[in-house]
């Protein structure tokens, strides 16, 4: 279906800046389903070919972005690809409604809750991040019954939830207090920090702080 549509925008048959028929219509004229037209024109907006707004259709973007994929990776696969032996704790576990900022972050009220686990990743013995974790269990309601004891949110998230969009803030911060206990580093020492938030569909799934041991290097490549 995605090689159908880009067809027609190679081809000029729908130009840039041009609204595209509904999804109904596209359905009907290609003989499949609407959902496999939402799921080609969904792609298609993430790859940069086509831009969609509420109440406003589908347009060909004027010129392609070339766009960037994220994809999570989950921290047992990082250690072991580094060829260290991976460790697991969990160090609490709570349900609660969460900080202002979580819940302001997630676009959550007062009244949500939120599964909070606090984990400690190691490689070779030594501290590697801590993951700090608030999941809506609005959202994800199966998360309680979860025991996370043996396995990670982050090993079972990135198997099982599926997520459409990802905002990611990096920091250098001083570790200090339980923090720069749990990594085993001085008080004040400078570390690296993420945060990280997904969305399913416009719903809001998670929110995390990964704190990694002094010397982590963060790098990508597009």
């Amino acid at each position: 279906m995605k090689d159908r549509i880009l067809q027609r925008i190679h081809a000029h048959v729908w130009p840039p800046g041009s609204l595209l028929p509904g999804e109904i219509d596209l359905a009907s004229e290609f003989g499949v389903a609407r959902g496999t037209v939402n799921r080609a024109m969904r792609e298609l907006t993430e790859e940069g070919y086509l831009e969609r707004r509420r109440k406003g259709g589908t347009r060909v973007r004027p010129s392609p972005l070339r766009a960037a994929r994220f994809e999570i990776q989950m921290v047992r696969a990082v250690i072991e690809a580094r060829g260290e032996r991976y460790g697991y704790k969990l160090l609490s576990r709570k349900e609660e409604t969460g900080p202002r900022d979580v819940r302001e972050r997630l676009g959550l009220g007062d009244d949500a809750r939120l599964l909070h686990l606090r984990c400690l990743h190691s490689a070779d013995g030594r501290p590697f991040q801590i993951e700090d974790r608030w999941i809506n269990l609005d959202v994800l309601p199966a998360a309680r019954q979860i025991d996370f004891s043996d396995t990670g949110p982050n090993e079972w998230l990135v198997q099982t939830v599926p997520y459409s969009e990802v905002e990611i803030r990096i920091r250098a911060m001083a570790a200090t207090g339980t923090l720069a206990k749990q990594l085993v580093v001085q008080d004040g020492t400078a570390i690296v920090t993420t945060l990280r938030t997904t969305w399913l569909e416009g719903q809001a799934l998670t929110h995390v702080r990964l704190h990694f041991h002094d010397g982590y290097e963060f790098v990508t490549r597009y």
